[in-house]
């Protein structure tokens, strides 16, 4: 089918980035990011996008297979001809938005980019590649959670769900600590459930490589195929972060976390259920919530 040609494709993309030439690199990196863009353009109009030469593109069909980039996109427009999906009660209803003035049509942009970026996480996604994401987290020693700056929240939360359904998720870092002092004693037990997004941390990015030199298992989450934490990771989830305002968005992560939450506690044994509903009905005994009138 062209859409597993096209996931082929990307795939052996993603593993030689580290082999190919800075220039090729560059090129690879537009393709992983834009895949969207090759089915319909030219090799001049990718390689001016990429900002590389023509045959840079040639040399990038080449290094994974093909003997031009006529074969090279040819998996990419089959895609386009048998998978288009029609959005036009969408599209009505986003144009819609907009007839307010400056603000309304502000407010259509964001509804219109957190549509795009959850279907597009949901799309390139699938339940058995969260399905053996959520095994790993479940079946570990321990799984350390990181993700700094605009994302620690959203990975602490994590850990802190998930501890209420297995004992073994703890986030890092640790107050006061380095990502990397909270990995000092993993190993082969153990998985890191690793988030960055652009610009790339380097902290989180030395984790990461770290961990792989002690054995532990990486499951990777960002937003862009060519994401310096995929490199060596068994498990590797792409978030889209497109917004029109200045911060990235965080929509499709929040997703992401959640779907990969569920995966987790349907993964785990029937006793999970029960150590859910004991969590709660302590707090309620300890008075922690407010009575519901």
């Amino acid at each position: 089918m062209p859409q597993a040609a096209t996931e082929t494709v990307l795939g052996a993309l993603a593993m030689s980035l580290d082999s190919l030439t800075p220039e090729v690199h560059k090129a690879a990196t537009y393709v992983l990011e834009n895949p969207a863009d090759i089915g319909v353009s030219s090799i001049r109009e990718i390689a001016l996008k990429a900002q590389v030469k023509p045959n840079t593109v040639m040399r990038l069909a080449r290094s994974v297979g093909f003997t031009g980039f006529e074969d090279f996109r040819r998996p990419f427009r089959e895609q386009i001809r048998e998978g288009r999906e029609n959005f036009q009660d969408k599209a009505r209803w986003l144009q819609s938005l907009a007839s307010g003035g400056k603000l309304d049509g502000l407010y259509r942009d964001m509804a219109g980019a957190s549509m795009d970026n959850i279907s597009g996480l949901y799309s390139g996604s699938d339940a058995d590649k969260l399905r053996l994401a959520a095994d790993e987290i479940v079946g570990a020693r321990t799984t350390f959670v990181l993700g700094v700056g605009l994302i620690n929240a959203l990975a602490r939360n994590f850990a802190y769900l998930a501890n209420m359904a297995v004992d073994n998720v703890e986030a890092i870092p640790r107050e006061g600590s380095l990502p990397a002092d909270g990995l000092a004693r993993a190993g082969e037990q153990d998985v890191l459930l690793a988030m960055t997004l652009k610009p790339y941390r380097r902290e989180v990015v030395e984790a990461v490589e770290m961990a792989v030199e002690q054995g532990v298992r990486v499951i990777s989450v960002s937003d862009s195929p060519a994401s310096p934490i995929f490199a060596e990771a068994a498990h590797r989830f792409v978030v889209p972060t497109q917004t029109p305002q200045f911060f990235i968005s965080t929509v499709a992560l929040t997703a992401f976390l959640e779907t990969l939450m569920a995966f987790v506690i349907a993964d785990a044994d029937d006793s999970v259920i029960a150590s859910i509903e004991r969590f709660h009905q302590r707090r309620h005994e300890m008075g922690i919530y407010c009575s519901e009138r």
